[in-house]
């Protein structure tokens, strides 16, 4: 490849990858007629793959065709690019240089050079493209095994090419699929390709296993991944680690066991009580009690020694990775524990009033960020949306559905004076953020904290692996991201 100068700083992808087409039989007519079928064009669905991972690579995309091509197909392809807010060029042979011209246009100092995806169809508009210093990829439909030569790349699938353009910009000493200013790339790996040559390509594997779990055995020791059944391809992935030892892993499969199991991580909260600040305020886990069945005997009683009042939020032990994992309910009455839907074993928390508030926290490595959002309303605004129901349970998913007042989230339930008697405390929480990274032994973590009426304690509800980050700017999040895993791959090394 040393023919072809530059990184890639552009991709283009011809409509022979993009579309697949089907021979129609029409049931009227016979099949040796030479008009009994039709062609019907869809999108690959590999390609929606590529396009989603190209979408946020930071690389300009693009998408191609001839002036000759179809209607319909056409319409489908500058859907797709609506969808995925990409450009769409007609690239006619004839006039090559135009269509240089309108990429130029639209990509200014896109730094590289233009990478084109065609299928092996097409080599009439090879060496066209050659000598306007793209980059040829070409598909090899035939299936022959993926090489390259000076001028060309071949791969077999859509799949292979964020990798191809992370290999290809590597050896040119640049730092492709969203490059940031001190040297971080994030590449991303499909299980729908062997492992192991993409592992090749990487020096940290940073996963969301939680994304990835089939199942969780609560009967067994969390502290054994024999206690959790990941999807194939992340089987895949568990096996190259465990024989790969050298390789830097963020964070170990091991250490993301605890934030999976709701009872764990309540019993690791109540370590917090030791952490206060001047001030004398106090961050704790909530009140709670485990229940392997909502008729047990004595319920009243043990609810009482959790010190436990209603209304109670109920959760599923199981925190993440499988369906109903996030399916809650808020409970008014005791006789209502009976007929309650949420899976079991469960765990009966302490619901806080907190004027609708909610503190979201995030960790990356030794840096803690934290945003406001809106949440559910204090137990007097419950009860008077459940009161119409005659104060049945309020069951929903917390990812979807939550019971919260509308507008600022410190309207509170419209006593604003409430929400700001307590404010964040962001050095006692703080505090507990690194308290918990040492605990829990994790890089990258986030956590719920919200401010209870009346005494000012800062109650840790939830705790999660991997969030979002969402509500953390990302020209904030990459260099905390960069921070975090090169400290940890230092070490690692030096280890």
């Amino acid at each position: 490849m040393a023919g072809v100068g530059g990184v890639v700083g552009g991709v283009i992808l011809d409509e022979s990858v993009l579309l697949a087409s089907q021979q129609l039989q029409h049931p009227d007519s016979s099949s040796s007629s030479s008009h009994s079928s039709s062609n019907c064009a869809s999108f690959q669905p590999d390609a929606h793959f590529l396009l989603s991972k190209l979408r946020h690579s930071n690389i300009p995309t693009g998408i191609s065709y001839g002036p000759g091509l179809e209607a319909h197909k056409v319409s489908i392809l500058k859907e797709v690019a609506t969808q995925y807010s990409i450009h769409c060029f007609i690239l006619d042979a004839s006039s090559i240089d135009d269509t240089t011209r309108e990429v130029k246009l639209a990509w200014s100092n896109i730094g590289g050079c233009i990478l084109y995806l065609v299928s092996n169809k097409k080599r009439d508009i090879y060496p066209k493209l050659s000598k306007c210093g793209w980059l040829i990829t070409i598909l090899n439909v035939e299936g022959s095994s993926a090489c390259e030569n000076s001028s060309m790349v071949y791969i077999n699938k859509l799949q292979e090419l964020p990798l191809t353009i992370c290999h290809i910009n590597r050896k040119r000493g640049a730092f492709p699929m969203y490059p940031t200013q001190d040297g971080l790339m994030f590449v991303p790996l499909t299980f729908e390709l062997p492992l192991s040559p993409q592992l090749q390509e990487v020096d940290v594997v940073l996963h969301k296993a939680t994304d990835e779990i089939i199942s969780i055995d609560l009967n067994s020791s969390l502290q054994s991944s024999n206690t959790i059944t990941y999807s194939r391809g992340m089987q895949e992935l568990q096996r190259y680690m465990e024989h790969h030892l050298d390789l830097c892993v963020i964070d170990p499969l091991n250490y993301i066991y605890p934030v999976l199991d709701r009872l764990k991580i309540q019993h690791i909260l109540l370590g917090l009580e030791d952490l206060k600040t001047r001030g004398c305020r106090a961050i704790r886990g909530a009140n709670f009690l485990k229940v392997d069945d909502f008729n047990q005997a004595g319920l009243i009683q043990s609810l009482s020694e959790a010190k436990l009042a209603l209304p109670s939020i109920v959760k599923p032990q199981v925190a993440c990775g499988v369906a109903d994992s996030h399916s809650m309910a808020i409970v008014f009455r005791v006789e209502d524990f009976k007929d309650l839907t949420v899976p079991l074993p469960a765990i009966i928390q302490e619901y806080v009033d907190h004027s609708s508030t909610l503190y979201k926290f995030y960790v990356l490595g030794e840096k803690v960020y934290h945003a406001v959002k809106n949440s559910t309303p204090n137990a007097d605004t419950l009860m008077k949306l459940s009161g119409s129901n005659e104060l049945k349970p309020l069951v929903f998913d917390s990812l979807k559905s939550p019971p919260t007042t509308k507008g600022n989230p410190n309207s509170g339930d419209g006593n604003s004076s409430k929400a700001t008697d307590h404010c964040i405390d962001l050095e006692l929480v703080t505090s507990a953020a690194n308290w918990l990274m040492r605990k829990l032994e994790l890089t990258i973590f986030g956590f719920d904290v919200v401010i209870q009426e009346g005494t000012g304690d800062h109650v840790i509800v939830d705790v999660n692996y991997l969030p979002s980050f969402k509500e953390v700017p990302n020209e904030v999040a990459i260099p905390a991201f960069w921070d975090a895993i090169k400290k940890k791959f230092e070490l690692k090394r030096t280890t």
